[in-house]
């Protein structure tokens, strides 16, 4: 039998996208998925019956609050690898509905780091943001520097996340390593997302928000250049760092068995530009209705992968044109448009 990964929210974006590479590898994939209803349902039953062409592949229905059904799949898969994507994701959605945060983003997550220990995983990548940068202005973002300062409940989960991690790691030696995605976007993307919710609203003629009046900067990362970090970060076990320091520690590793990178483009793109690249793509300009920025938003985000690259090889390559005509492509594909 090939190696086999858990990969929890793989019916989601990152998660399908996740999945389809390993099947590609030949990895056999056990997916978990709760298919909940915080954006179309149906684009994630058509990602999952993608998959599922795939022999190689399994799906289960459940929510990874439920401990008890999150520890069967782990007992019957065998895996000793996760890729742990699923979360309650969204950083203005937060703001209204706390509550689903706390269920999926801190107990679902303390459910996994339970099965991993007590099942002896080799090793846990998950997904952070970069949002848990929060009012740190210090460009490009490096994990070696701060987070303390999150700005959306959102982000607060995911700073929770990697202190849960770094526990886990240190209690009792489970390897993980974190991923601070940088704004991901391309084909099957989410429709709560600004290329997705551009795309619809130009080719229908309507207006489209643009907030803080378009004075935002985006490390807008895409998908498959991330994929293939995440991937590659599967096999970069983390082992303890000999050279940590407690009187001046280094926030991306420890004495304990536990890593932290950026993973983004590093090509940081003004919101404007961002927009004026779908209107070409689209042959149609965009009606814009400009707004103050949102609770929880920050102004600029541009990844710095540097660690990144050197423990995986990581090297993001697509250009933002080539990465919105993909998506476009399969916009019009999928809706018939």
């Amino acid at each position: 039998m090939s190696e086999t990964v858990i990969v929890t929210g793989a019916a989601g974006f990152i998660g399908y996208h996740t999945a389809k590479n390993l099947l590609s590898k030949g990895k056999r994939v056990v997916a978990i998925d709760n298919f909940n209803d915080y954006y179309s349902v149906s684009l994630k039953e058509k990602r999952c019956e993608m998959l599922s062409e795939n022999p190689n592949f399994s799906m289960h229905r459940l929510d990874i609050a439920d401990a008890a059904a999150l520890r069967r799949v782990f007992e019957l898969s065998g895996a000793k690898h996760t890729i742990h994507l699923a979360a309650q994701a969204g950083v203005r959605y937060s703001v209204e509905n706390p509550g689903v945060y706390v269920q999926s983003n801190l107990v679902g997550f303390a459910n996994i780091l339970e099965c991993c220990r007590h099942l002896e995983h080799k090793h846990l990548v998950y997904a952070s943001t970069s949002s848990v940068f929060g009012l740190n202005r210090t460009m490009p973002l490096s994990p070696h520097a701060g987070a303390d300062h999150p700005v959306s409940f959102y982000a607060a989960t995911k700073k929770a996340n990697e202190s849960m991690a770094h526990s886990y790691s240190h209690l009792f030696d489970l390897p993980t390593t974190g991923l601070r995605f940088f704004t991901v976007y391309g084909p099957w993307g989410r429709p709560d997302m600004a290329l997705f919710k551009f795309t619809k609203a130009i080719l229908a003629g309507q207006p489209i928000d643009v907030y803080n009046n378009g004075v935002m900067i985006r490390d807008f990362t895409y998908v498959e250049d991330i994929v293939e970090g995440v991937v590659r970060s599967l096999d970069a076990i983390p082992t303890r760092n000999p050279n940590w320091d407690a009187f001046s520690p280094d926030p991306a590793t420890s004495s304990a068995p536990y890593r932290i990178f950026s993973i983004g483009n590093s090509v940081p793109v003004n919101l404007m530009d961002f927009i004026g690249a779908i209107e070409n793509e689209l042959r149609k300009k965009a009606i814009m209705n400009f707004m103050p920025i949102q609770p929880g938003d920050v102004m600029e985000t541009n990844a710095d992968p540097t660690a990144l690259m050197n423990a995986t090889g990581y090297k993001p390559s697509t250009t933002v044109n080539d990465g919105i005509k993909a998506f476009v492509a399969w916009y019009r594909d999928y809706f018939g448009e």
